[in-house]
């Protein structure tokens, strides 16, 4: 019955919109019953619609839909400039209430008389022109002179002529490939543009962003550059699952470059351009939006914020404050917000994360009481809210910290030790532990099965329970007594390792993780609940491909059994390890399917590496004397 009811009132809707058209003047049974078009936007609806297509200055229109609540005047106009379908985006429902067609961090803008806009950029959905990833900025990597700065500079030029609804002013915002785009607008920003809060942007795909870690390859950039490449996104090509098991799936297949090939995607150009350049020369260093930022004078006032636990994006936003702030912290145009979400999980509900529960909806809390307020001030005059330079929501003790600078705490060496022990203090005698690193038998970075399509296996693998590794031969784990004090840390930890393959390449991952005491009553601070006893929690992981340990630019090929130096950084936390707790700290040589797998024996190019080139290798961590292990912790009292 609710189905008829349902189909009823949709007939309703097309005969109300169709009514206001003259008939045909006879039908028969051969008049064609298409119709061009139906309007869902009706005229008891609380909001209008409209679309263009915007003028960019070589002649390109891109596709741009703009949505105001009905008797909007003076507003500020809000922009996000998307790959992913801006009709989709203020589309999302059939409606006459615009709380409902736009997404849920939409509703308190509209509702306070911000004028929305979504545009497609160049060559994907319904905009013209050729759509170029990541599009290079003006200059040496790219002569056309067109890039998102300009199309932005253009789209925010046309929207205060032709918005009469608008105050003239201007701010642009979006999370992860958006982020991309919001920074951009920023590059010889438009006058009218005021404020901008680029989330999780994609900065460098390279060092820590979506396509490499550190070198490593990040197996599921494959499935985006097919999606994103193929039908102007509309009708994306979807790469052929049998379900089942992504561990198995990508470990039958061989490497990267045979898995490409088996289905037919190794000549997708971004795929190619992945292939092609493994190393991070000029292709990809001249592509890092932190230096195209670093290199002008920052003028719009800027909330970078990302996740702590951010699976996609946790290199950008912080790269770009670290470049920005010699000049311009504590001077109110920079920010950045660090919050315990996912990717993009700003945007969303942010009452929890995998096993983790927060003190209320966190994401709301920052978007309500902080970002809110910040552009307000800069797009519709209300008083300074007096933004901190720096806003981190310490997890451990469930509060928001503001702080005058990033990072916060002082590095502090967490040493790892005899007996896989960790302490602070003294580095203590020398000695390594030993593992045997089998690429034929990867490590997981989930419990098994693994299906990286699988968004809640996707969005909280970050803070997944470290214990289905703990204790695997191929996993050295060390660990620590129980804390008679607080650890408050609040920056970016720092590997400082030492150690050597019998092979002629690695891969090196550090987790650093907060153990739960195994007796957990409830109330006992973040997340303590029965449930939880015992849990590792991931306080960060990172991985680094060893043949990048001189230069990530000029690769070679590690010395078998010869110690080397590894220092790279896990991800900005702020995060509070109670008493009571442990610290620990995992080291392993793969990270699969997450990460491509390393032959472990040095080969020009991993992409195009032969099954024989897969060999196990002996790996060993040395700590104490000489060869002093450790994770800088950076620890405030």
């Amino acid at each position: 019955m609710k189905h008829l009811a349902l189909r009823a009132a949709a007939s309703l809707l097309v005969l109300a919109a169709l009514a206001g058209a003259a008939p045909p003047t006879t039908v028969t049974p051969m008049t064609p019953d298409v119709v061009a078009k139906y309007d869902p936007v009706l005229p008891a609806a609380d909001f209008v619609r409209r679309e263009a297509m915007v003028p960019m200055r070589d002649g390109t229109k891109l596709y741009t839909v703009i949505v105001m609540r009905k008797g909007t005047r003076g507003g500020p106009i809000l922009l996000s400039r998307t790959p992913y379908d801006a009709h989709g985006s203020v589309t999302r429902n059939t409606s006459l209430r615009i709380e409902d067609i736009l997404p849920a961090m939409d509703a308190p803008f509209v509702n306070d008389g911000y004028i929305r806009v979504y545009q497609d950029i160049r060559g994907l959905h319904r905009s013209e022109g050729e759509f170029v990833m990541n599009r290079p900025i003006v200059g040496p990597l790219n002569r056309t002179g067109i890039d998102e700065s300009t199309d932005a500079y253009d789209t925010i030029d046309w929207l205060v002529k032709n918005v009469p609804e608008s105050n003239g002013k201007v701010g642009v915002i979006g999370s992860s490939y958006l982020g991309f785009t919001t920074l951009a607008a920023e590059i010889n920003p438009h006058p009218a543009l005021k404020a901008a809060v680029p989330e999780s942007p994609m900065v460098d795909g390279w060092r820590g962003d979506d396509w490499f870690h550190n070198g490593a390859f990040r197996v599921s950039g494959i499935d985006y550059a097919v999606g994103q490449s193929t039908g102007k996104a509309d009708a994306g090509a979807v790469l052929p699952r049998s379900g089942g098991d992504d561990y198995t799936r990508y470990l039958e297949a061989g490497s990267i470059g045979d898995f490409a090939s088996s289905l037919n995607v190794d000549q997708v150009p971004f795929n190619q351009k992945l292939f092609q350049n493994p190393a991070y020369t000029s292709f990809w260093s001249e592509q890092a939006v932190d230096k195209w930022m670093a290199a002008r004078p920052l003028t719009v006032p800027t909330m970078l914020e990302v996740g702590q636990w951010d699976q996609e994006d946790s290199y950008g936003a912080p790269a770009v404050y670290q470049a920005l702030k010699a000049k311009y912290e504590g001077s109110g145009l920079l920010h950045l917000v660090i919050g315990p979400w996912r990717h993009s999980g700003a945007n969303h509900y942010g009452y929890e994360l995998g096993a983790l529960t927060f003190a209320g909806d966190t994401a709301k809390q920052w978007r309500e009481r902080w970002m809110k307020p910040f552009l307000d001030h800069y797009l519709k005059g209300t008083p300074d809210p007096q933004t901190p330079p720096v806003l981190t929501y310490a997890t451990g003790i469930d509060q928001w910290e503001p702080s005058p600078r990033w990072p916060m705490g002082t590095p502090t060496a967490l040493y790892l030790t005899s007996g896989n022990g960790v302490r602070f203090g003294s580095a203590g005698a020398a000695g390594h532990a030993d593992y045997v690193s089998d690429p034929m038998k990867p490590v997981p970075f989930l419990p098994r099965p693994i299906q990286l399509g699988d968004e809640d296996q996707w969005h909280s693998w970050l803070v997944r329970d470290q214990r289905f590794v703990d204790g695997r031969t191929d996993v050295a784990s060390f660990g620590g007594a129980p804390l008679d004090r607080p650890v408050h840390i609040m920056g970016a930890p720092m590997v400082d390792l030492y150690a050597s393959t019998s092979g002629t390449d690695s891969d090196w991952v550090v987790k650093l993780i907060d153990v739960y005491p195994s007796d957990l009553p409830e109330g006992a601070g973040q997340g303590s609940k029965p449930s939880m006893a015992g849990y590792q929690l991931p306080i960060g992981i990172e991985i680094f491909r060893g043949r990048y340990v001189d230069s990530f630019a000029r690769p070679r090929a590690l010395k078998a059994n010869r110690v080397e130096h590894y220092r790279f950084a896990l991800p900005n936390v702020d995060h509070v390890v109670l008493p009571g707790h442990r610290l620990m700290v995992q080291v392993q040589s793969s990270l699969f399917p997450l990460y491509d797998r390393n032959p472990q024996r040095f080969v020009p190019n991993i992409f195009n590496a032969r099954a024989a080139d897969y060999q196990p290798a002996t790996q060993k961590v040395y700590f104490g004397g000489a060869t002093p292990s450790a994770v800088m912790l950076p620890v405030v009292p």
